[in-house]
């Protein structure tokens, strides 16, 4: 008899990860990196964002499970509901992310005004709570998109002509 197994091939975020990961603490005033500027989330000084960058946000919960099962991680940006993840600019073109997933042209991540779920003011924003010690910012688009698909249970699309379609926000 054939029995289906049943576990999810995304560890808990309890299992061990190749990656060390705290939580940063609270302070009364962020560093300078952490702050978000006029919306955009800022990469700290010594990573080079040379190919330009965008965000892809997505539920804390999909974050934690993401992380553990990627190679090389970049900069993330988290607040109390999302993770903000940096991938080089354009990640969005010839792929459609999955509808739970947020994708910022700039890392432009404020939340829009005309929204119920908008941030009251002296609110948490989007702060990092992980970067690489060297290198690039960047985590590589294509096995978070990959992942992101897994978790959100959506089945990977991507077309050349989603290059022409509006990016979801």
């Amino acid at each position: 008899m054939y029995r289906s197994r049943s576990r999810d091939p995304i560890p808990s975020p309890s299992e061990p990860s190749a990656h060390s990961f705290a939580q940063p603490p609270h302070p009364a005033e962020p560093p300078p990196h952490d702050r978000v500027r006029s919306g955009r989330l800022v990469i700290p000084s010594p990573l080079r964002a040379s190919l330009g960058y965008d965000a892809v946000g997505m539920p804390r919960e999909h974050g934690e499970r993401i992380l553990h099962r990627l190679q090389r991680v970049g900069c993330i940006f988290a607040d109390a509901r999302r993770w903000w993840w940096i991938v080089p600019a354009g990640s969005h073109i010839g792929v459609i992310w999955p509808p739970s997933i947020s994708y910022a042209i700039g890392a432009q991540v404020a939340d829009p005004s005309w929204t119920s779920t908008r941030p009251k003011p002296g609110r948490e924003h989007p702060r990092l709570i992980h970067s690489p010690e060297t290198g690039q910012p960047y985590t590589p688009p294509i096995p978070l998109y990959f992942l992101t698909c897994r978790v959100a249970g959506s089945t990977p699309l991507w077309s050349l002509d989603a290059a022409s379609r509006p990016a979801a926000q």
